[in-house]
């Protein structure tokens, strides 16, 4: 991983890799400050392959002290320097010695439906082999420059800010990672790539930014229809694909390229070459990759629950198979509702709303209920100048789907919840319904 990089950087020169926070930085400079901190790491007593936590705000001296880890042939591990005392010290805890840190280069910390972090220990060789494979996958072109919305924690973020450097383009920040600031730095011009999750893209789209022209790159989380028919529609001369993946099978597991969005919008696209798909029984989809995880840093039963018998990657994600060969996602099977013993998609509900001519973003999770377990609940974010009532709204879903799928709680909010990787959050939203009700029925 190291090597790669660093022999992309030696070739650029004077060249302007990343700028933003009112500095520009080069490619000279760069590899000079991160061999600068690879030596002081080493003098410090680094040992091969030691896991190096890195406080990281999406700045541009993050990425210097991301590659002196690397250089220095440590494990570097990233964490955002607003993460809250006793997660750091959660993550930290975690980070012991441990046989499946030889050969890493990076531990990504990820939160499943427990809330609780895990490490997912990524390979050198691996890391570098899966940024030659996106690459090709996604005709990343030359020297682009690239407008960097995404966290440096997210494995998105990451191999977003790795690729650009290795195709000669530009790392553009906005001063902060907000949407405010994100929609300054696109109104300024001289971007031409957009890498976002749809909760970012969303915003950015309410946020009236002119008519982006590049290509925009949603991933992270689900890209509703609604969503995507808005992009195309607001920004017609934007280029739009969609990703998925997981952080622990090497991410970018499939695409919608921007020619084929058409046709394949709404589902996952075409699998990336050199993965292989299973669908089980119950719906799950389970992947193997040649780029997966090393496994979850310091967690053997984990590691081995997360594979089947076959070496495929439990994925946790519900698909059906359209009819036209392309999956489409139904579901996490950790967020499907129980409503009494019916089951309940949110995302089937989450597209009804999503249809409503006054809402612009939705979010829909289970939440309690003594009489029947679980209820449908929603979260809804109301388009500008439309009012929104919620037995109205509720009507809407029974009209178009099962009664019984119909939220029995409807929130209007400001804004979805959102993680600190910006992607909408339904912990956060059932968090919401716990408190006293707000415009709620």
């Amino acid at each position: 991983m190291a090597e790669v990089l660093f022999e992309a950087l030696t070739r650029r020169g004077e060249d302007v890799v990343v700028e933003g926070h009112d500095e520009s930085l080069s490619a000279n400079r760069i590899v000079d400050e991160a061999e600068l901190g690879a030596r002081t790491l080493r003098a410090e007593g680094l040992r091969p392959f030691a896991p190096v936590p890195v406080e990281v705000e999406n700045r541009p001296t993050d990425v210097i002290d991301l590659l002196a880890v690397y250089r220095a042939g440590g494990v570097a591990v990233p964490i955002h320097r607003a993460t809250p005392e006793v997660r750091r010290r959660e993550m930290l805890d975690m980070l012991r010695p441990s046989p499946l840190l030889e050969g890493a280069s990076t531990i990504v910390f990820t939160s499943g439906s427990t809330g609780a972090p895990k490490g997912v220990v990524l390979r050198a060789d691996r890391q570098a082999d899966k940024l030659a494979a996106i690459a090709a996958e996604t005709r990343w072109p030359h020297r682009a420059r690239t407008l960097l919305a995404l966290q440096l924690t997210f494995s998105f973020g990451q191999w977003v800010t790795w690729l650009t450097i290795l195709t000669g383009g530009t790392l553009v920040l906005p001063e902060r990672l907000t949407v405010e600031a994100a929609a300054r730095r696109l109104a300024a011009g001289g971007v031409d790539r957009l890498p976002a999750v749809p909760t970012m893209l969303r915003a950015l789209l309410e946020a009236r930014v002119p008519a982006f022209t590049g290509t925009v790159l949603a991933g992270g989380e689900r890209l509703p229809l609604a969503l995507g028919a808005r992009i195309r529609a607001d920004w017609p001369a934007a280029a739009l694909g969609d990703i998925y993946g997981l952080t622990e099978t090497g991410t970018s597991d499939f695409f919608v390229d921007p020619e084929d969005y058409d046709a394949a919008a709404g589902s996952l696209g075409r699998p990336a070459r050199g993965i292989d798909v299973r669908v089980a029984e119950d719906g799950e989809l389970r992947i193997r990759s040649p780029w997966g995880m090393a496994g979850y840093l310091n967690d053997p039963a984990r590691t081995a629950a997360a594979y089947d018998a076959d070496g495929y990657f439990r994925t946790g994600d519900l698909v059906s198979e359209r009819p036209d060969g392309r999956l489409a996602l139904v579901g996490r099977a950790s967020d499907m509702i129980n409503k009494g013993g019916l089951k309940v998609a949110p995302r089937e509900v989450e597209d009804a709303l999503a249809a409503h001519p006054g809402v612009a973003a939705v979010l829909v999770a289970g939440i309690p209920d003594r009489a029947t377990g679980e209820a449908v609940a929603a979260g809804v974010v109301a388009r500008p100048g439309a009012e929104l009532d919620p037995e109205a709204l509720r009507g809407w879903v029974a009209e178009r789907l099962e009664k019984y799928k119909a939220p029995s709680r409807i929130l209007v909010l400001p804004a979805l919840p959102a993680g600190r990787t910006g992607k909408a959050d339904r912990g956060m939203l059932r968090a919401l319904f716990r408190k006293p009700r707000r415009r709620s029925v």
